[in-house]
């Protein structure tokens, strides 16, 4: 708890250390971090592997960037649809004029729309590599409607123009530290909500069905319902990183919801060490900013040192940097003699077991 503590500490007082770029740099990697929190508890515990998280993000994203646009032209319709021609404000994008509708829907339509898919895969036993497809095709489909329907989402180029929230201006110095510190405490809530669902009795179930889907159907429980609620979480806290991730950023188009960065999600998950939670944060964080000093330092040629980066770690630490950690620590006790050995009670046979139901 002390290192919780601490983390938390270092991630509040940021804005007392940290320039304006480097502050709203982390802001967006903390908003990174709560869709990691959401897939690690979808892959890690549940063994659902989903290469659809974009498409929840920026679900989450365009609500939030919804609302900003219409704020932004002060009640006329946005520029995009008055240049394609359209004459009155769709009926679609009236409720985001309300910015706790705009939050709320959010929320639920990337939830829902999980929800959805989860009903009609799990309960037909869809798994593996078949609903990672699914979810690639979800992607595909999604991302080609919002580029298709210029005069309704602008097309490729995506909403931005952003200039005020709750009639503020959304870049003063004073907003800027409330968006961040809106973060850090959104990213809080969202690992206690992740932890204290992976320390129930669900997270128990969770991870047997991840280890063996069918001796937990054998004992009793329905498996599918635990795969839907799991999905439609993971895809509301993704929905959540999107909202935060416009206000920082001040753009989402349809780029941003794509196969490309779906992918880079189950990376900072699985480099991270998927399974743990804090996996998922060290992941996001670590590879952002290896990302963002490789781009400053090596313009040119920063995706080799990138590409290099995931293959090594792919390859000689495949249980993430968690796993790395935890071996390290480990040594270090077994070689000041404080190691499980020699605690009272330590069974041999039962250390390192963690798979329960």
């Amino acid at each position: 708890m002390l290192g919780y503590a601490a983390a938390a500490a270092a991630l509040f007082a940021a804005p007392l250390y940290l320039s304006d770029f480097r502050l709203n740099l982390l802001a967006k990697f903390l908003a990174f971090a709560i869709v990691a929190l959401g897939l690690d508890l979808l892959w890690g515990y549940t063994g659902v592997l989903s290469l659809g998280h974009g498409v929840f993000f920026g679900l989450g994203a365009y609500a939030m960037g919804m609302h900003l646009k219409l704020a932004a032209s002060g009640g006329r319709l946005p520029d995009f649809m008055d240049w394609s021609g359209l004459t009155n404000l769709p009926w679609f994008w009236q409720p985001f004029k309300s910015f706790p509708a705009a939050v709320l829907l959010g929320l639920l339509i990337p939830s829902l729309l999980a929800l959805f898919l989860g009903f009609f895969t799990f309960r037909n036993r869809i798994k593996g590599v078949y609903f990672t497809i699914l979810t690639q095709a979800l992607v595909i489909i999604v991302t080609t409607l919002f580029i298709g329907q210029q005069a309704y989402t602008g097309g490729t180029n995506g909403l931005t123009g952003f200039t005020k929230l709750l009639n503020h201006p959304l870049r003063s110095d004073g907003m800027k530290i409330a968006l961040y510190l809106s973060t850090v405490i959104a990213l809080i809530v969202a690992y206690a909500l992740c932890r204290y669902l992976t320390k129930s009795r669900m997270g128990k179930v969770l991870r047997a069905i991840r280890d063996g889907e069918n001796r937990v159907r054998f004992l009793g429980y329905d498996p599918a319902t635990y795969q839907m609620a799991t999905f439609a979480v993971s895809g509301a806290l993704a929905g959540l990183a999107g909202m935060l991730f416009v206000l920082h950023v001040g753009i989402i188009s349809p780029s941003m919801m794509g196969i490309v960065p779906s992918i880079e999600m189950i990376l900072w998950v699985a480099i991270g060490g998927r399974g743990t939670l804090v996996g998922a944060l060290i992941g996001v964080l670590a590879l952002n900013y290896a990302k963002s000093g490789l781009s400053e330092a090596y313009p040119e040629i920063w995706t080799i040192f990138l590409g290099a980066l995931f293959i090594v770690v792919t390859v000689f630490l495949p249980g993430g940097i968690v796993d790395l950690i935890r071996k390290g620590t480990a040594s270090v006790r077994k070689k000041t003699g404080r190691g499980n050995e020699h605690e009272p009670g330590a069974h041999p046979v039962l250390r390192g077991s963690n798979r329960s139901v």
